[in-house]
């Protein structure tokens, strides 16, 4: 009658193996294509140089010891007195050498004076009205 409409044992066979595939290319295609979206979304910055990050936990792995300050040192003998690196979601800015320090001290302190919004603190601290997670600006050169 219709032969197309029933399907041979063979094609039974191999269907688990077709949708094996083609949730995989569906994956792997959603991730790339988020992936350019998130940096073509991200404004151009110009980071420092740094080491290679893990995802999620980004360069946790490489302070990870009994003495952290001798990894930082490791990693600035590495990468420069000026590094970034991730600690979880968060971008970090290392100095590692006083001349770079007080450069951004003195004459750059408004470019680094501000804090990272933390939703934790946000809920609990009224909006970041707090003194220890408020923004730089008015409100807190008034409190």
């Amino acid at each position: 009658m219709f032969p197309f409409l029933f399907a041979s044992k063979l094609e039974y066979q191999h269907f688990p193996f077709f949708i094996f595939i083609s949730r995989v290319l569906f994956l792997s295609s959603f991730f790339l294509v988020s992936q350019k979206w998130k940096k073509s979304k991200s404004p151009n910055k110009t980071l420092p140089p740094g080491p290679w990050r893990l995802p999620f936990i980004g360069n946790l792995h490489q302070l990870m010891s009994d003495l952290p300050h001798r990894s930082l040192r490791n990693l600035s003998k590495k990468y420069g007195p000026i590094m970034h690196l991730r600690l979880g979601n968060i971008s970090t800015i290392v100095i590692s050498s006083s001349e770079m320090a007080k450069e951004i001290m003195k004459t750059q302190d408004l470019h680094f004076v501000d804090r990272p919004q933390i939703l934790s603190a946000s809920i609990i601290f009224y909006d970041c009205t707090d003194i220890a997670f408020s923004s730089y600006g008015d409100y807190w050169r008034n409190m």
